[in-house]
């Protein structure tokens, strides 16, 4: 069997907001990442995905200030940065939405949008928050009875929504989310892809890591490929098959999604089909006073 080939990634583009070039990443002699590369633009969707242990996670850490890569280069609009913390990622203008979300779920949806952020002035300023809370969600469509409702008392959905709308506070350009249609049911799962779709209409650039590959083909503008800790391709999301992606994630054409697709009912076999008798004759008999019976078990002697 040949090794499949998959589109390598294209150099920087005069328009990516955010590109990464070589970047390396070891944690003693486990290599996570190897020269890995990746462009996200303004308004652009590009979903990042791979198998476990593929490097997404420790990707995401290094863009989101976790980690220091060993080694590469991070461009922000057109210029080259660092990021060593999380702390210089928001000041940047990259905001990370993990998957546990940290939400606390003893505080209303308003405490929650600004916990560690709360506008005051002699005292906490409560009204002017809440608008402003309004305001966000509003300009998110987001789905949520009230601001002052405990968050212990909302959807995954609308647990997902609160937590991508606290990282629009710092006004991000580039907003990073880590498996947010995971564990939520169809209606919460439509409900958080219509809120990436809107994140790319107000011009964000969007990085989403998913391995759920309908979700990826409905929102996603490119898709961004990691094996074993390196680039395995770069895919136009609306020309891509799920077979493709799934071929460049396991490295394998030969693989249980392509044979699922492949496969196709038995055809009836010449044994399974059961002649009429002739006009007049009695049933098929297997010698005096025996009666054959075709069942689904196969042929009974009665």
């Amino acid at each position: 069997m040949s090794t499949p080939s998959f589109p390598s990634p294209q150099p920087g583009r005069g328009d990516s907001l955010l590109s990464l070039r070589g970047i390396s990443k070891s944690f003693g002699a486990v290599a996570a990442l190897t020269d890995v590369a990746l462009d996200v633009a303004a308004g652009q969707v590009v979903a990042l995905v791979g198998d476990n242990g593929a490097g997404k996670s420790t990707l995401v850490k290094v863009l989101s200030g976790v980690h220091a890569p060993d080694s590469g280069s991070i461009s922000f609009a057109s210029r080259t940065v660092t990021v060593p913390s999380p702390a210089a990622a928001q000041q940047l203008g990259i905001a990370t939405v993990f998957q546990d979300l940290a939400l606390c779920e003893n505080l209303n949806v308003v405490e929650n949008l600004f916990l560690g952020r709360e506008l005051r002035g002699l005292r906490l300023d409560d009204v002017a928050m809440e608008v402003r809370s309004r305001a966000l969600l509003g300009e998110l469509s987001a789905k949520i009875p009230s601001v002052r409702v405990p968050v212990a008392a909302l959807s995954g959905g609308q647990r997902q929504t609160v937590a991508i709308a606290r990282s629009l506070l710092g006004d991000p350009k580039v907003i990073i989310l880590d498996e947010p249609t995971a564990a939520l049911g169809v209606a919460q799962t439509a409900e958080v892809l219509n809120l990436i779709e809107r994140l790319r209409e107000r011009g964000l650039g969007v990085i989403m890591v998913s391995h759920n590959m309908a979700d990826v083909k409905a929102v996603a503008d490119t898709v961004a490929v990691l094996r074993l800790g390196r680039n395995n391709g770069v895919f136009d999301a609306a020309e891509a098959t799920a077979s493709d992606l799934v071929t460049a994630i396991t490295g394998a054409s030969d693989n249980v999604v392509s044979r699922r697709a492949g496969r196709t009912g038995p055809a009836p076999g010449p044994e399974s089909a059961v002649p009429d008798p002739p006009d007049g004759a009695g049933p098929a008999t297997g010698g005096p006073g025996v009666t054959t019976a075709v069942t689904d078990r196969g042929t009974d002697h009665v």
